[in-house]
């Protein structure tokens, strides 16, 4: 299964560039509290917004699924089990207060870029302000 990365996937990397580009900043595979062996593919720490961006293989998404030929019912399992463990992890961070936004690899990234910046609007505005008040006051002699 070498040929299904874990991260740093096209997917994510598209996203990743536009919310850079857009002055974002956020942490990459951030340890998701309580859960030392996950991790959140995109964390806005301070907002408390956990971004994943789901591989249609690994997380069994229903347009693009595809169950190996061989060992049929172990993938299922297997499968089935990564569906169970981002359940868990999203009711998790959200008992946490996290707000969750999960994208398949097939979401464009413009439309997964506008669901997290409205999310980050509603739960952010205190960046966006300390972002405007670092501009340089006006000096008037």
């Amino acid at each position: 299964m070498r040929r299904h990365p874990r991260r740093d996937t096209g997917p994510e990397l598209a996203l990743r560039r536009r919310l850079h580009a857009a002055g974002y900043r956020y942490r990459v595979v951030y340890p998701v509290p309580g859960y030392p062996r996950r991790s959140i593919d995109i964390a806005f720490t301070r907002a408390k917004v956990a971004v994943f961006v789901d591989g249609c293989f690994w997380h069994g998404c229903s347009t693009h699924r595809q169950v190996p030929a061989t060992n049929t019912a172990w993938w299922a399992e297997k499968l089935s089990a990564n569906r169970a463990r981002d359940e868990g992890t999203t009711a998790h961070l959200m008992e946490l207060g996290w707000t969750v936004l999960r994208f398949w690899e097939h979401t464009a990234p413009d439309d997964a870029f506008a669901a997290i910046t409205h999310a980050l609007g509603t739960s952010l505005p205190a960046q966006r302000q300390s972002a405007e008040r670092s501009d340089p006051p006006n000096l008037v002699e």
